[in-house]
């Protein structure tokens, strides 16, 4: 459950800043590219609100992400700075076919890395992923829409069949700088 928690926040974080360095497409690409990540780059303006759930706590956050992106042959990596504070390493992968990309996340205290896989679908990318307990899985998903190349709305939901969804957060991120 921890890992899936870590996984969560690092997508949540992470997810507040996706698609094309261009205007995002409105239908799907023919193939999601790595090149996509680099609309990360920038400083980031963050709200999100959770709703109380098995999963999560009812509250407000506001917070600044600073992403660091940079890209070397099939790789864009990104160093994640929270309120200031280096939090992650990111590097993403898209070399697959059918719109799925894979991101490993390296924590800044040394903590184990982890990856995992998105669906990259013209303006809306999901990150999923699942936890088993007790014999039990739990589906969990982040969707993050893109409305324009620096405004995204994103949700973050858990289902235990992956038709009936609940949402735990919703949040809005706004890029207020390049840099």
């Amino acid at each position: 459950m921890l890992r899936s928690v870590r996984m969560s926040l690092t997508v949540i974080i992470l997810g507040f800043g996706y698609l094309r360095a261009q205007t995002p497409a409105a239908s799907a690409i023919p193939h999601a590219t790595v090149d996509a990540f680099l609309a990360y780059t920038g400083t980031w303006r963050i709200e999100i609100d959770t709703v109380k759930t098995p999963y999560s706590k009812a509250g407000r956050k506001q917070t600044t992400l600073q992403n660091d992106c940079w890209k070397s042959g099939q790789y864009v990596a990104c160093r994640q700075i929270v309120d200031g504070e280096s939090k992650i390493l990111i590097v993403f992968t898209c070399t697959r076919p059918d719109n799925y990309c894979t991101s490993y996340q390296i924590p800044a205290d040394g903590g184990n890395p982890s990856s995992s896989t998105m669906l990259v679908e013209g303006n809306t990318w999901t990150f999923p992923w699942q936890t088993t307990e007790g014999g039990k899985t739990t589906y969990f998903r982040i969707v993050n829409v893109w409305s324009s190349s620096s405004s995204i709305d994103y949700r973050q939901e858990f289902s235990t069949d992956q038709a009936n969804w609940t949402l735990s957060a919703s949040g809005h991120e706004l890029k207020t700088s390049l840099k």
